[in-house]
C-alpha cells in the first residue's frame, strides 16, 4: 500500500513539472511569437510611411510641367505594386517575404531614378514641399531600416527558443513553425550611390 502510494505521488510529481514545463515553453513562445509579428506590423508601418511621402512627392513633381512623365508613372506603378504586396503577419513564409521584398526594391529603385533625374530641375529642386519631403523620405528610409533591424532581432529570439532541445519536440507539437528573417536584397552589398542633397 505504501509503495503504491510513493509511485503515485511521484507519477504526480513528474506529471506536474511536466505539464509546467510544457506551459512555460508554450507561454514563452507564444510571446516571442506576438513581439516578432507585432515588429513585423511596425515594418509594414514604416514602409506605408514612405509609400504616403512618395504620394505626395509625386503630386509635387507633377506640378512641373515638362517633367519626364515616363519617371513619374515608374514611380506610380512601382508604388502600386508595392502597397499591393501583403503579408499576415501570422504567415510570414520565405516566399511571401521574398515578394514583398522585390515589391519594395522596385519602389526603391524608381524612387531612386527619380531623385537622379530632379537634378536637372532647378526649380523642382528649390521647392520647399520637394525638399521637406525628400528630408522625410531620409527620415522614414532610416526607419524602415531600424524597423526591420528590430523585427529580425525579435525573430530570432522565436526562432531559437522554438528550435532549441527539449523544446523542439513541443514547437512541433504544438505548432510553432519557424518564422521568415527580413533578408537583404540579391545585390544590395552594391547599392547605387544615390546623391540625396540637391542644394
Amino acid at each position: 500500500m505504501k509503495k503504491g502510494l510513493i509511485a503515485l505521488i511521484v507519477i504526480g510529481v513528474l506529471a506536474f513539472a511536466i505539464y509546467n514545463w510544457a506551459v512555460g515553453f508554450n507561454n514563452t513562445a507564444v510571446t516571442n511569437q506576438e513581439n516578432a509579428e507585432t515588429s513585423w506590423s511596425n515594418v509594414e508601418s514604416s514602409y506605408q510611411r514612405r509609400n504616403d511621402l512618395i504620394g505626395n512627392l509625386v503630386k509635387t513633381v507633377q506640378g512641373a510641367a515638362d517633367f519626364e512623365r515616363g519617371t513619374l508613372t515608374d514611380v506610380i506603378e512601382a508604388r502600386a505594386k508595392a502597397t499591393s504586396t501583403k503579408i499576415d503577419a501570422g504567415n510570414l513564409t520565405p516566399e511571401k517575404m521574398a515578394a514583398f521584398q522585390q515589391a519594395q526594391s522596385g519602389l526603391a529603385g524608381a524612387l531612386s531614378k527619380l531623385m537622379v533625374v530632379v537634378e536637372r530641375y532647378p526649380d523642382l529642386k528649390a521647392n520647399q514641399n520637394f525638399l521637406e519631403l525628400q528630408s522625410q523620405l531620409e527620415g522614414t528610409e532610416n526607419r524602415i531600416n531600424v524597423a526591420r533591424d528590430r523585427y529580425n532581432e525579435k525573430v530570432n529570439i522565436y526562432n531559437i527558443h522554438i528550435r532549441k532541445f527539449p523544446g523542439s519536440f513541443l514547437a512541433n507539437m504544438f505548432g510553432f513553425d519557424k518564422m521568415a528573417r527580413y533578408k537583404s536584397d540579391a545585390g544590395s552589398e552594391n547599392a547605387p550611390d544615390v546623391d540625396f542633397d540637391f542644394k
